[in-house]
């Protein structure tokens, strides 16, 4: 009977935190680069266009895609980067000024690409 508890603790417990655990493998990275960049919605949004959905999508796109690690390079820079789209968005969907501005610098393909795109 003891052994019966100690069991079911633990598949409890794990079944609890594995989905804390098991890391994403790119697939917001894949999704992000799909729908925001190749798909066009952050060139609309920089550009000043763009529904109110629109904008708030491209926020989570990137959001999601900072929580990743990047496929090469170190995690710092991937902060930095990935967090710049992120907060650029986030600041086009609270209407901040300038904000679309700051998305168009922050959505530099080539930087990124060269320090965090795998093969």
């Amino acid at each position: 009977m003891r052994s019966w508890k100690a069991f079911a603790l633990a598949f409890v417990a794990t079944a609890t935190m594995m989905p804390l655990t098991i890391a994403q493998d790119g697939k917001a990275i894949k999704k992000a680069m799909k729908e925001a960049m190749k798909g066009g919605l952050c060139k609309t949004v920089a550009s000043g266009g763009g529904t109110a959905e629109d904008k708030k999508k491209l926020y989570e796109l990137f959001a999601d895609m900072c929580k990743e690690m990047p496929p090469k390079g170190d995690k710092a820079s991937w902060d930095e980067k990935a967090g710049a789209l992120a907060s650029a968005a986030k600041a086009v969907v609270d209407g901040k000024e300038g904000a679309t501005a700051q998305l168009k610098k922050a959505a530099n393909c080539k930087s990124c690409h060269e320090a965090h795109k795998g093969e």
